[in-house]
């Protein structure tokens, strides 16, 4: 597809996203990472915004997202909450009724919520394993659904999706790589909660969620912080696989695959040729989703240091290049305009750009970060101290927000407003902080 197409369609995607919402990880299904162009911040006014600083009954380990108005966000023990984005009040608060058997202990969840399309309901997930769906008015519980017969191991960790009238989920593993657990695809009704469809990427002839004990093959998380991507164009959905074994029928770890958009079935999967070496090494092509880009193509990072331009077509790789350091990247690029890239991890930021089928980079630093975030013609990236601002052509810092410590966390810009939430959920801890800058 032609950059201005590619543009075109995602223009059109967006319009799900209300200017002065942001409802999703990413913003939109195609998780580009990029907001609306007019947020009422500038490079004139970002450095004069003040922060206020919100305590919470819970650490957010994921992101926030913003409808109506309204600040929703769930806590690492699954407390949803709506807080007002302009006097920071909690206007309601869902509680897990499984909450005391996980809270203050390593189970845990970083699943970023969505709102649904018509802005009546959010969808959540919690460390119990299950998805629900609440009332956007009152959090009240509407449908909940388990997507995990073992949530003990199988960790709730990416950010929901929402696409073609079905709720998109992923599963992971939890830190340390506890087995058994076999990272899977679930798709959902929005309208009663009902499993349409589940792709296991280990034990992949198995087409129901399964006890994790009963396949031969553990691992496969699909842990990205995008978790499923959504094409514009197709509406296929893509995820990136860890750390596990691979034959190309059953066992797909370390491998980046393509499903139908109701993950009924797999359209097609790119495995490095060197996929047992990266499971051996601990090095999880996973650790980052893929992210698209114009003329038919994708990045895909992970924790061996390396971003790799693949083409969609072919579902081979055209062209690898060093993340910033060469060193593991767990965040989700943004990308811009269709064909400007932007990679942060713990080493540093680096801004590419896509010319026919090659990356050239356009500026680099050493300040590092998690998932960039364009916003309003600005660059924001949270992490070394603060939320850093940039120009993103030219890579200027413009300001730094000041911010407490970051895990996953990436910031939301709308409505006038940055919105970022801090803590790191392996604290285990039940209080976390909300930053809100206007």
């Amino acid at each position: 597809m032609r950059p201005l197409a590619l543009i075109a369609v995602l223009l059109a995607f967006a319009g799900s996203a209300a200017a002065a919402d942001w409802p999703e990880f990413g913003y939109i299904p195609s998780r580009q990472n990029v907001g609306p162009a007019k947020t009422g911040i500038t490079a004139l006014n970002v450095a004069k915004l003040h922060r206020r600083a919100i305590q919470l009954d819970g650490t957010v380990d994921s992101s926030p997202i913003y409808v109506g108005g309204v600040i929703y966000v769930t806590t690492t023990y699954g407390r949803t909450e709506a807080i007002d984005g302009k006097t920071g009040k909690v206007l309601w608060r869902y509680v897990p009724s499984t909450y005391s058997s996980y809270a203050s202990s390593a189970q845990i969840t970083n699943m970023t919520p969505i709102a649904d399309p018509d802005r009546t309901a959010i969808y959540a997930g919690a460390p119990d394993g299950v998805i629900r769906k609440l009332a956007i008015a009152t959090g009240k519980q509407l449908w909940a659904t388990k997507i995990t017969r073992d949530p003990t191991h199988e960790k709730l960790t990416s950010s929901l999706n929402f696409s073609r009238g079905l709720v998109i989920a992923t599963t992971g593993g939890y830190i340390g790589d506890a087995p058994p657990y076999q990272g899977h695809v679930v798709t959902l009704s929005p309208k009663n909660g009902r499993i349409a469809h589940v792709w296991n990427s280990l034990c992949a002839d198995r087409h129901a969620i399964i006890q994790p004990s009963t396949c031969d093959a553990s691992d496969s998380a699909i842990w990205a912080r995008s978790g499923a991507v959504v094409d514009p164009t197709t509406g296929n959905l893509l995820v990136a696989t860890g750390n596990a074994p691979y034959n190309g029928s059953t066992h797909f770890g370390d491998s980046v695959i393509v499903l139908s958009p109701d993950a009924a079935r797999m359209l097609g999967h790119w495995t490095p040729g060197n996929a047992e070496e990266l499971n051996a090494a601990d090095l999880d092509l996973g650790s980052t989703a893929p992210a698209l880009l114009s003329g038919g193509y994708f990045v895909q990072g992970g924790k061996d240091g390396k971003l790799r331009l693949i083409s969609m077509r072919s579902l081979k790789d055209v062209l690898t290049v060093a993340t910033p350091g060469s060193t593991d990247l767990f965040s989700a690029p943004a990308v811009w305009k269709g064909t400007w890239v932007f990679v942060a991890d713990s080493a540093g930021t680096d801004a590419w750009r896509l010319s026919g089928d090659s990356l050239h980079q356009v500026w680099s630093n050493s300040t590092g970060g998690n998932s960039p975030v364009v916003a309003g013609g600005l660059l924001y990236i949270q992490g070394s101290g603060g939320i850093h601002v940039y120009n993103p052509a030219s890579g200027h810092e413009i300001t730094v927000l000041p911010c407490g410590d970051a895990h996953w966390q990436s910031p939301i810009v709308v409505d006038g407003r940055v919105i970022a939430v801090e803590g790191d959920a392996n604290q285990h801890l039940t209080s976390g902080t909300l930053d809100i800058y206007s």
